[in-house]
């Protein structure tokens, strides 16, 4: 059976959840990698209400998709960043931001992502995809100096917000899928190390792999997908373009807008930036990767009506599934 392909909703949620399921199924694609936010799905609804789930169940009939993994980026970056401020009142829910107290934010957030693990089986999907925040993103430009004592605390801090909320996940049967990306604990291959030592490389958190935050910073994402072959719990298709050109653009974006060239990348309709598509695919298949292919379009320049039905159209005609039987199967080994 070839991979489900889904499409992401949290570029999607200023939409109704029926109205972004009706154009899905009009593009072709099988489901939906939920966003926690917009009216597509209250966590707290799922747990409290058996009716939400059911409605939620109906509509996705109604348009003949299905559901694998949600995602709660927004809340989960909460859980750990430092500073807690104005960015994250702009996207938490209201009950999460209350009284904006930093300290309080922080908990309110990990009660939250415990409740997003129960809404998660409750659905019946076992991947949550999402952010975790982090204390030391701030020290980046490790300028002025920052001592190792300073990150090691970072790194426990970390640990300390995320494995009550990963003992949650482990009593659901649910995994979290932690998105590698610039701002949080994990963002490249070093961190990545360091932030599954940092929770005892425990089953429950493992990563979303999205190949355009790595391209960008000159990480190979097929490398990647094989470094950490036991982690990859989600895959998200989106793609990149480095603007490098006239010795200008930066990898950290000069503070420009989404979609300025002058940035030095941006993110583009999948299957026309930087990423080696070809090498990941086989990299998915080497790995054994057996869940969905989810496109999350994101392109500044394009219309996301004409983007998405493109998107899906590309992961069509390039993701490849592996051989129903290896070599020596179908021609003999060498030895016979």
């Amino acid at each position: 059976m070839p991979r489900p392909v889904t499409l992401f909703t949290g570029q999607w949620a200023d939409l109704p959840f029926e109205e972004v399921c009706r154009l899905a199924s009009s593009w072709g694609y099988d489901g939906l990698e939920i966003a926690c936010w917009g009216d597509h799905f209250d966590v707290r609804q799922a747990v409290e209400d058996p009716a939400y789930i059911d409605a939620k169940r109906a509509v996705l009939g109604k348009y003949d998709l299905k559901v694998w993994a949600i995602s709660n980026h927004l809340t989960g970056q909460a859980v750990c960043d430092d500073p807690i401020d104005h960015r994250h009142r702009d996207i938490l829910r209201p009950r999460i931001w209350g009284d904006g107290d930093a300290e309080g934010v922080r908990r309110r957030a990990a009660e939250e992502m415990k409740l997003t693990a129960r809404a998660a089986a409750r659905l019946g999907v076992d991947t949550v995809v999402g952010f975790t925040g982090s204390p030391i993103w701030k020290y980046v430009a490790m300028f002025p100096p920052v001592g190792e004592d300073v990150i090691e605390a970072g790194y426990a801090d970390f640990a300390d917000r995320w494995n009550p909320i990963l003992d949650v996940f482990d009593e659901e049967g649910v995994r979290f899928a932690h998105e590698v990306h610039p701002s949080e604990i994990a963002y490249d291959h070093w961190t990545t190390e360091r932030a599954l030592d940092a929770v005892g490389r425990r089953p429950a958190f493992g990563l979303n792999w999205d190949p355009s935050h790595m391209v960008w910073q000159d990480i190979d994402p097929a490398g990647f997908l094989w470094d950490f072959r036991d982690r990859i719990y989600h895959v998200d298709c989106k793609d990149t373009r480095k603007r490098v050109g006239g010795g200008r653009n930066g990898r950290l974006g000069s503070h420009l807008p989404w979609g300025d060239p002058r940035r030095g990348w941006d993110f583009v309709s999948t299957g026309r930036g930087d990423v080696p598509w070809e090498d990941c695919f086989r990299t998915l298949n080497r790995i054994g990767y057996e869940g969905p292919v989810s496109i999350e379009w994101e392109d500044a320049g394009m219309d996301r009506l004409q983007g998405a039905a493109e998107a899906v159209a590309f992961v069509r005609a390039n993701l490849f599934d592996p051989p129903t039987a290896s070599f020596d199967a179908v021609f003999g080994s060498a030895e016979e």
